[in-house]
C-alpha cells in the first residue's frame, strides 16, 4: 500500500467511526479528491461531512476550529502546506489558544494537514517546508507523516491530545510504499518513534522527521557499503513538543538531525538544543544539523537538487561529524 493509500483510507476510517468529524478543504470533493488524491472517495461515501471551501486558508481554518470549538473533530486540508501561512492567524491566535484562554481546558479536536516539501518541480512558493515557523506554540502539536507509522494510529494519537494538530505531509512520501526499507536495515517501532538501523551499536544516529526517511536510509547504505560507517535513524512521528526522553536509549556519541527546512529556529535545532542539555558529557561533539539551502527553491528539477537536502547531504554530514 502507498502512504497516499494509507492516509485516505485513515480519513475513511475517521469519518466511519466519529460522526461528529468534517473534512474540509478546497477541491476535495469528487470526482477530484483532492489535489494530491488524498481525499478521494470521502464525499461520495460522508457527502455531508464532507465540505469543499471557498480558496480562503484563513476561512476554512477559521470554520474548523469552530467546528472543534462546539465539540466536533475537524481535519482541515491545507492545499499546498505553503499556504498555511494564510491561515497563520486562526491556528496560532485562535485554535492553539482556544484549548486553555477560557479559564478551563476545553479539549479541541482538529488537525490541519498540509502537504510540504520540494522534489516535484512545483516552484517557489509550492515547494516549502514551514515547520518551524510552529514549533514552540503552546496549545498546538506538529507530527509528520512517515513510511513507518500507520496513519490511523497518528490520527487516533492527534484526536486524542485534545488541541489542534498540524500534519505536515511530504509530497514525494505519497507516492512510497508503507514499510518499505532497504534490506539492509530492520524497522521497529518504539511508541511514536520508529528505528531503522542495524543489529549494535551504530558509529553516528540521524534524526529526521518521516520526509526524510528515504534520503536518509539512501545515506546509510553507501556509508555502509563505502565506508563501513553504521549509521541508526530515529523517525518521531511527533515534532512537538517533542519526546526526547524517546530518543535517549537510541543515541550513539555522534549525532546529527537532518531536515529539509532553511537553518534558523528550527526544529532540529529545538532537538539539538533539548539533547545538548541532557547528554552533552556523552557526545563527542555539537549534535550536527543538516538543512537545505538559504534560497528559494528552483523549479528546474537539476537546479531544485541542488538547493534542496539530499542523500549526498547527508552522506557528507555524517562523515564530516565523526571526523570530528
Amino acid at each position: 500500500m502507498r502512504v497516499v493509500e494509507n492516509l485516505n483510507a485513515a480519513l475513511h476510517a475517521l469519518l466511519d467511526d466519529d460522526p461528529t468529524a468534517y473534512v474540509l478543504g478546497e477541491d476535495i470533493l469528487d470526482p477530484y479528491g483532492g489535489a494530491f488524491k488524498v481525499t478521494r472517495g470521502l464525499s461520495t461515501r460522508f457527502p455531508g461531512r464532507v465540505i469543499g471551501t471557498p480558496i480562503s486558508e484563513g476561512a476554512l481554518t477559521g470554520v474548523a476550529a469552530g467546528l472543534a470549538l462546539t465539540g466536533n473533530t475537524a481535519v482541515a486540508e491545507i492545499m499546498f502546506g505553503d499556504f498555511v501561512t494564510l491561515a497563520f492567524d486562526q491556528i496560532c491566535n485562535f485554535a492553539s489558544k482556544s484549548v486553555s484562554m477560557y479559564g478551563r481546558r476545553l479539549p479541541l479536536r482538529m488537525v490541519v494537514r498540509c502537504p510540504t516539501g520540494g522534489g516535484r518541480g512545483y516552484g517557489p512558493t509550492h515547494s516549502q517546508s514551514l515547520q518551524k515557523h510552529f514549533v514552540g506554540m503552546p496549545g498546538l502539536s506538529l507530527y509528520e507523516m512517515s513510511p513507518f507509522h500507520d496513519n490511523r494510529a497518528v490520527f487516533a494519537a492527534m484526536l486524542e491530545r485534545g488541541e489542534p494538530c498540524v500534519f505536515f505531509e511530504d509530497k514525494i512520501l505519497y507516492t512510497r510504499r508503507m514499510g518499505r526499507t532497504d534490506p539492509l536495515f530492520r524497522v521497529r517501532r518504539d511508541g511514536e518513534l520508529a528505528v531503522a538501523d542495524l543489529d549494535g551499536h551504530p558509529d553516528c544516529v540521524v534524526i529526521a522527521p518521516g520526509g526524510m526517511v528515504h534520503r536518509a536510509l539512501g545515506a546509510m547504505r553507501s556509508l555502509l557499503v563505502e565506508q563501513e560507517i553504521s549509521v541508526r535513524l530515529l523517525v518521531p512521528s511527533r515534532l512537538y513538543p517533542l519526546d526526547v526522553e524517546a530518543l535517549l536509549p537510541y543515541l550513539a556519541d555522534t549525532v546529527l538531525v537532518a531536515e529539509e527546512s532553511t537553518a534558523g529556529g528550527t526544529w532540529g535545532s529545538e532537538v539539538a538544543h533539548q539533547l545538548h542539555a541532557r547528554v552533552w558529557d556523552r557526545l563527542r561533539g555539537p549534535v550536527r544539523l543538516v538543512h537545505s539551502r538559504a534560497a528559494v527553491i528552483p523549479t528546474a528539477a537539476h537546479l531544485e537538487r541542488e538547493v534542496l537536502v539530499g542523500e549526498s547531504t547527508i552522506h557528507h554530514a555524517v562523515r564530516e561529524a565523526l571526523r570530528g
